[in-house]
């Protein structure tokens, strides 16, 4: 495994690994990796034969200065995990190296409306922007995203289809510890209290699964459920739990078609956030998270 700091670097190796015949697949992320990182990197594996990931934490994603000041980072136990995950390229810029006199930023409309774009002004602007330039340095083939994000992925998938990036947004299931938490970054903030109380996030989802089965299809009914599920935990706010289209991510009253829960809640001073995703398959919907 090579790590580079520049973008000259990345491009040459990429170039030379495209000339032998290898498809690039590229995992974006801010660092202190954890399961849920290398299992994208196990997804883009199986679609691609060089694996390139990026590590940088995005200022210009962090609406709180604080946040971004806390946000936890390990570079040489980062580097150990991308190596035992079979990444061929770590991609290690500084902030100097990705933006010099930025004019520029990316944006998508619409679909960062509601959910977390709601709540975090600017946070989507800062992660389209450092994507769609960490695309066009690696130009991979395959990028994978974490379900765990779904209003990021979705809305990556909508950039690079309006913008034609040539390549493909892949969507890798959520991974989650033994008692349903979504694994993040941030879970390491939590003090032991807090990870017992965060714990209700996932109970709410599974909620939402038994009415669905059992034929509800009102949002307003569900959500309801869903949020005396989390409150059930006492967290200390609740940023939202909403039912959206798939496609645009807009409010639904009904599950009609191919839609996502989402939910984002405080335990402490840690935001987590979690989702499912409603889809028909064989006649009957079925809930992924």
């Amino acid at each position: 495994m090579k790590t580079v700091h520049t973008i000259e670097d990345v491009r040459s190796i990429v170039r030379s690994a495209r000339a032998e015949g290898a498809t690039i697949g590229f995992v974006p992320t801010m660092g202190y990796l954890h399961r849920g990182h290398t299992s994208l990197v196990e997804a883009s594996r199986k679609l691609s034969g060089f694996q390139v990931m990026s590590i940088f934490v995005n200022r210009i994603q962090f609406n709180d200065p604080k946040d971004f000041s806390n946000y936890p980072r390990d570079l040489e136990r980062d580097l150990s995990i991308a190596r035992d995950a079979g990444v061929d390229l770590v991609f290690v810029p500084g902030d100097d190296e990705m933006y010099s006199d930025r004019r520029t930023f990316v944006d998508v409309e619409l679909l960062t409306e509601h959910l977390c774009g709601a709540h975090r002004p600017g946070h989507f602007r800062g992660v389209f922007t450092v994507v769609s330039k960490l695309f066009n340095i690696v130009l991979p083939d395959v990028a994978v995203f974490g379900q765990k994000d779904i209003q990021q992925a979705v809305s990556l998938e909508k950039m690079v289809t309006d913008l034609n990036f040539p390549l493909k947004i892949v969507i890798a299931p959520t991974v989650r510890e033994e008692d349903g938490l979504a694994m993040s970054s941030r879970n390491k903030h939590l003090d032991p209290g807090e990870r017992r109380r965060a714990l209700c996030i996932h109970r709410s989802l599974r909620r939402a699964e038994e009415m669905i089965a059992s034929g509800e299809r009102s949002s307003g009914t569900i959500l309801e459920e869903v949020k005396k599920a989390l409150s059930a935990g006492s967290p200390d706010k609740i940023d939202y739990a909403s039912l959206v289209r798939y496609s645009d991510l807009q409010p639904a009253d009904e599950i009609s078609i191919k839609s996502v829960l989402a939910v984002a809640a405080f335990f402490g001073s840690t935001r987590l956030i979690d989702n499912m995703i409603i889809d028909e398959r064989e006649g009957k919907l079925t809930c992924v998270y």
